[in-house]
């Protein structure tokens, strides 16, 4: 259903969670905004209203702000990164195919561009985030029941996710790894 909603409908649900006192389903929309069309005013607004709600997982810094950015263009640097690679090796390819010697330099060239090309998309992929969506949810220092408690989070509490886990979603909780049931946490897509 959140798939079709456009940028603009999901700040006007956020919103109208917002003034009907229900600040998780305000955080949630609002991070699905800012997931899809990332902008200082959206995250703004996230960490004012887990600020008033004392919530975890809202960082403003500068570091926050160069996050910003990088996931504000991501996609269309790496598109035009990939066109840069596909042109490039389209064009060695043609000459190697024509029988054309390329001197190796623009081989190892080429090689270094597409290793920094792979290095650029997994370092600075978009971060997966979760929200907590039951007041009071257990965060556990392993996935199980008997695992030790770390601590319990409120609703509206924000986490990185790092993968999942039987029925254990693999978190970051103030720098260290956790694990929280899946049905405690709601993943922004």
């Amino acid at each position: 259903m959140l798939r079709q909603t456009s940028i603009r409908q999901l700040v006007r649900m956020a919103y109208i969670q917002e003034q009907l006192g229900h600040y998780p389903a305000a955080l949630y929309y609002l991070a699905v905004a800012q997931r899809r069309w990332p902008t200082a005013a959206t995250w703004n607004k996230m960490t004012e209203l887990a600020q008033a709600n004392r919530l975890e997982g809202y960082a403003s810094s500068w570091q926050s702000s160069i996050r910003l950015s990088l996931e504000r263009y991501y996609m269309p640097l790496l598109e035009v990164l990939l066109t840069v690679a596909v042109a490039v090796g389209t064009v060695l390819l043609a000459r190697l195919l024509k029988r054309r010697p390329v001197e190796t330099g623009w081989w190892v060239a080429f090689g270094v561009y597409v290793a920094l090309l792979a290095g650029f998309v997994n370092v600075f992929q978009p971060e997966q985030t979760g929200l907590v969506c039951r007041a009071q949810a257990v965060i556990m220092s392993g996935p199980g029941a008997g695992a030790s408690w770390l601590t319990v989070a409120a609703a509206g509490d924000r986490l990185v996710v790092q993968g999942r886990q039987d029925i254990w979603y693999k978190v970051l909780w103030h720098g260290q790894t956790a694990y929280i049931r899946q049905g405690n946490l709601l993943l922004v897509e």
